[in-house]
């Protein structure tokens, strides 16, 4: 049986839609194929590398991506923009079946202290842990898969 393929796009892909894709890839990776572009792809934030890693979440794999990777090549069964700017400017993308917007405060343009551009990154990384948690809750009715916390 074929997994539903899911696309969490945003500006750069450098923060929000990485995160998107580790979490829903953990939570149910059995039920997705996930994967996360940007509309002009940048390196990942090394804050998001940090502040997923204080979850236990390793984004080593993981690479900035271009929409153009998947435009007219993969069919998704759902498109999430986890940006306004990227609901804004992604172009008709045929083969989705369904599109979501789910816009959340880029933590990139945070600024000052590093402690305070953490904060910024920890207060976005779990907003999208909520909200990809009670998309599969209450609207999917899928059971989630927590990954183990990582040791201390």
């Amino acid at each position: 049986m074929s997994k539903t393929k899911v696309l969490f796009l945003c500006t750069g892909n450098t923060a929000r839609s990485q995160m998107a894709e580790a979490f829903l890839r953990a939570y149910a990776g059995d039920h997705f194929d996930v994967y996360s572009a940007g509309l002009k792809p940048r390196e990942i934030d090394p804050l998001t590398i940090s502040v997923m890693a204080e979850r236990g979440f390793d984004l080593a794999g993981q690479r900035a991506k271009g929409l153009d990777e998947y435009l007219g090549t993969v069919h998704f069964g759902y498109l999430v923009t986890v940006c306004q700017r990227a609901q804004e400017e992604c172009p008709v993308f045929p083969f989705v079946h369904e599109r979501l917007s789910w816009p959340f405060e880029d933590p990139a343009k945070a600024e000052g202290s590093e402690e305070v551009r953490l904060d910024a990154f920890r207060r976005v990384r779990d907003e999208i842990d909520e909200r990809i948690r009670r998309w599969l809750q209450d609207e999917l009715h899928l059971p989630i898969q927590v990954p183990s916390e990582p040791k201390s």
